[in-house]
């Protein structure tokens, strides 16, 4: 049920479950893994594949590493110098208009405000942040290594993604520079691309929860486990194609905006329906022992149920639906 072994996957099969994302990440980022194919460029679906390995790992990982790749494919859509080979890198964007403004100095630009899910707030060393300016997005690249940059210790008290380091942090007046122009950041065609690659991580954690059905299923084959390892298989296999599909579509056509903003929301619909049926049915299939003796199962779990939540439900369905209506039939 997982996907074909990529680099990246290969680099995962080979290590025990890092009891540290972060030093996962360090060491997929300074031994190169994590400079993938940048999508719309004849392989996105290995690159996704990659995302999916590493979420199959573990999914702290994976979100800090999926952040590190967009934000090389972001830099890249802006034409912005390669950065050095040892910068950790995210993207911090999440949060409403103005939570984090930007402002003009003499020589670049100064953010104040307060930016929330910042995964990997205490380990990279840049971060593209988005900042108000005058209303409208404009997107920044920051060095983390300043003053006037503080991860808040304690903000982040879940047990979904502790893993991820995911704190808020507070900037004032820290220094920034602008990376493409006002709107650049939403208005791309590599936005969508990255959405996606998200969907990818929620499939792969999928494979990760699923492992645990499959291994009670071989030590006690029950019809109903039997029944529900068919199920979930059938379900990861229609994600995984789903995926592949996608990912052909986005190499053939990577600046129609319009089309891969629908099949973006199509895809994370479809995918976290799945992810949320493998969980459920895994959960069913093998009760309350995994979730409460497998430290690991446990934390997949957890992991992915926060994961899932950056699917916005039915406010993406309707968005969907406004796109569509709003296209020639």
């Amino acid at each position: 049920m997982a996907s074909p072994q990529t680099p990246v996957g290969a680099w995962c099969a080979g290590r025990p479950e890092p009891d540290c994302p972060a030093s996962a990440l360090v060491l997929a980022v300074r031994s190169g893994l994590l400079r993938l194919a940048l999508p719309g460029t004849g392989s996105t679906w290995q690159r996704w594949q990659a995302l999916a390995e590493l979420a199959a790992h573990d999914l702290s990982l994976a979100r800090l590493g999926e952040g590190h790749a967009d934000a090389l494919a972001i830099l890249a859509e802006a034409g912005h110098p390669e950065p050095p080979t040892d910068w950790l890198l995210g993207v911090w964007a999440a949060g409403p208009v103005g939570s984090v403004v930007a402002e003009p100095d003499d020589r670049a630009w100064r953010l104040s405000g307060r930016r929330r899910w910042c995964s990997g707030a205490s380990l990279l060393t840049h971060a593209l942040v988005t900042g108000s300016l005058d209303g409208a997005h404009q997107l920044f690249l920051v060095d983390l290594h300043q003053p006037g940059v503080d991860p808040l210790p304690g903000s982040w008290p879940a047990v979904g993604m502790e893993g991820s380091d995911s704190l808020d942090v507070d900037f004032e007046q820290a220094s920034a520079e602008a990376v493409g122009g006002a709107g650049f950041y939403l208005g791309r065609p590599g936005f969508w691309h990255g959405a996606t690659g998200v969907a990818a991580c929620w499939w792969g954690g999928a494979v990760g929860v699923s492992r645990t059905l499959w291994r009670a299923t071989e030590a006690k084959p029950t019809p109903h486990r039997l029944a529900h390892l068919g199920a979930v298989d059938a379900r990861l296999w229609s994600m995984a194609s789903t995926l592949q599909t996608a990912a052909a579509m986005v190499d053939a056509r990577p600046g129609q905006i319009a089309d891969i903003r629908c099949l973006a929301l199509r895809v994370r619909h479809l995918v976290g329906e799945g992810a949320t049926e493998v969980m459920d049915r895994t959960g069913r299939a093998t009760g309350a022992g995994p979730l409460g003796h497998d430290a690991a199962h446990a934390r997949r779990v957890a992991d992915l149920t926060v994961y899932l939540r950056q699917i916005h439900a039915e406010a993406d369905l309707e968005a969907l639906g406004n796109a569509l209506i709003a296209q020639p039939a």
